[in-house]
């Protein structure tokens, strides 16, 4: 076996007994190759979202060729074993590589995500359900504040009747209190050079 596994790399294309196809070699082997290649080679680009490119296409080259050993393995005869043998081989070669750009992707996939998908069904439900969670959470908060603002003027209505007085200077207070928080906020909004941040409208 070890022989066999030797002679892979360098072998003339081997033809199918079987089905009469000629396969070859070299084709399986230089897109394997050419991914090593590419991960031994220091990359200038230390980008997330370039090295998770990365990893996608070495995932679907990883299923391309388990296609070709599944179809290598449903005609197999005798000649089919040294191109059965270099696919394992580029199997091997292209899980190495996959895991070793992985490394370079520092990416938090939540478990409900990965149970999502043992499960067999859609992982966009999970998003689905956050998006769900939070609008449902927001109808509450936003509840609570309708009805703590209701609690308030209701109060003050209440107070303006027992106590005027006090109710005026309050609101004299707040007044000058909301006056004196737009003055900071229209301070912290302006550039050195005197211009005013103006906040683009999407």
């Amino acid at each position: 076996m070890e022989s066999s596994q030797n002679t892979v790399v360098g072998t003339p294309p081997v033809s199918g007994g079987g089905n009469g196809m000629t396969i070859s070699q070299s084709n399986d082997a230089s897109p394997v190759e050419s991914t090593a290649m590419n991960a031994s080679t220091p990359n200038p680009i230390d980008d997330p979202k370039h090295n998770l490119t990365q990893v996608i296409n070495s995932v679907q080259k990883t299923l391309g060729i388990l296609h070709q050993l599944y179809l290598t393995v449903s005609s197999f005869n005798v000649a089919s074993q040294l191109p059965l043998l270099q696919r394992l081989n580029n199997l091997v070669l292209e899980l190495d590589n996959m895991s070793k750009l992985a490394e370079k992707c520092n990416i938090q996939v939540p478990m409900e995500v990965l149970n999502l998908i043992d499960d067999g069904k859609n992982p966009d439900e999970f998003t689905k359900d956050v998006i769900n969670n939070c609008i449902a959470k927001n109808q509450i908060t936003k509840g609570k504040t309708d009805a703590f603002k209701g609690l308030r003027r209701h109060l003050l209505e209440e107070l303006e009747q027992a106590f005027p007085d006090e109710v005026e200077a309050y609101r004299d207070v707040r007044a000058g209190s909301a006056a004196e928080l737009k003055r900071f906020a229209q301070a912290q909004s302006m550039l050195p050079n005197g211009d005013v941040k103006v906040k683009s409208e999407i």
